[in-house]
């Protein structure tokens, strides 16, 4: 994180010491609940794609409190965006690659375009605190 505090030696879990891993945190906390809420549903027609709905979910969670503990090292900001970016291109993946990805039945799906929005939101935030974490 940007200018550490000795805090972070002395308890496990601390807030972060930037703004923008705040936006960070909020971004992930809602494509994991997004995923997590989805997944049971997506069981319904696809065993396979309803677990990594789940696993997707508890992967951004891990990743929060991974974040939040002392074990946080600023390269970790890269696999951060990188999990968030496969995961975008997973959706084109499994959806095709156009807007129609979107769609769901012919009307546009909120909640994939929330996913989405969060995880680009939280490849930017990522990159921007490893940047401004180097020495």
């Amino acid at each position: 994180m940007v200018a550490q505090t000795t805090q972070r030696q002395d308890s496990f879990f601390t807030l972060p010491s930037h703004p923008v891993g705040y936006l960070a945190i909020v971004a992930t906390l809602t494509t994991a609940g997004i995923h997590l809420l989805l997944g049971p549903q997506v069981m319904g027609f696809s065993q396979t794609l309803g677990t990594l709905f789940i696993l997707n979910g508890l992967g951004f969670l891990g990743g929060v409190l991974l974040y939040s503990s002392r074990y946080w090292r600023p390269e970790l900001y890269l696999v951060a965006a990188g999990y968030a970016i496969v995961t975008i291109l997973a959706l084109f993946v499994f959806q095709g690659f156009s807007f129609d990805a979107f769609y769901m039945q012919g009307n546009l799906n909120p909640l994939a375009v929330a996913a989405k929005v969060a995880e680009a939101i939280l490849a930017l935030c990522a990159i921007y605190l490893y940047r401004t974490s180097a020495p």
